[in-house]
């Protein structure tokens, strides 16, 4: 039995996550959409549990953990784990296109995007980055994005599916790095979209606020579906 199921009286998986980590905000997507509720253990990345990381030894959330201990610690396996259970709003089957053409793009973006990204927004980091080269690259890197949007209304049709939900927090990041140079810069269409998911029911519902978990403290669960 896992560790934490006598304290819920149930066996849910345990969730690590942290609030602001767009990969975290993929793996809660996925799950409150797919009606996937969990046992939520908000962390802070400076001081990551004990628990957590027996359990995935590279240190980064989302961390899901099965009842039968078995770890999913990839945001995007979280997401097609809980999805190919429950798909109600058929994310894994667009309108146009398929599952393979979204993992790929969401590859190429998870690829180039996130290091330009990376080098851009924590510069300092890199010995060799330059800001506003890497802000260039990270801007010319959402091409991919910008061509199917200006085609329909989402990347894959003009409805919301797995590529959407994957990669909107990475450009949310990028785009709060300089909001206002983004909105003038990056392609209208873009903006249009990142924006519509930012105000979305999905996206309020899974970044609201958690108390930092502590050992001893109630048990939050996450996943109550409601309409995204």
């Amino acid at each position: 039995m896992s560790e934490y199921a006598p304290k819920t009286g149930s066996d849910l998986p345990l969730l690590y996550s942290f609030r602001r980590c767009p990969y975290a905000m993929r793996g809660r997507m996925g799950l409150y959409a797919a009606s996937r509720p969990v046992v939520l253990r908000e962390i802070v990345l400076r001081n990551k549990p004990a628990h957590m990381l027996t359990m995935s030894p590279k240190g980064t959330v989302p961390v899901l953990i099965l009842p039968d201990g078995s770890v999913i610690d990839e945001s995007l396996d979280i997401m097609l784990w809980a999805l190919e259970q429950h798909d109600p709003y058929n994310w894994l089957t667009p309108p146009e296109g398929n599952l393979a053409q979204m993992l790929d793009l969401i590859a190429v973006m998870d690829g180039d995007f996130k290091r330009h990204l990376d080098r851009y927004k924590y510069a300092t980091r890199y010995k060799d980055a330059d800001e506003l080269i890497e802000r260039g690259m990270a801007l010319v890197a959402l091409t991919p994005l910008a061509d199917r949007l200006s085609l329909t209304n989402q990347l894959f049709g003009n409805s919301v599916s797995l590529a959407d939900i994957a990669l909107f927090p990475f450009v949310r990041q990028f785009a709060n790095t300089n909001r206002d140079w983004f909105d003038q810069a990056a392609p209208s269409m873009v903006v249009h979209w990142l924006k519509g998911h930012e105000s979305s029911a999905l996206f309020a519902t899974i970044f609201r606020k958690w108390p930092v978990w502590q050992e001893g403290d109630p048990v939050t669960i996450f996943g109550q579906k409601q309409e995204v």
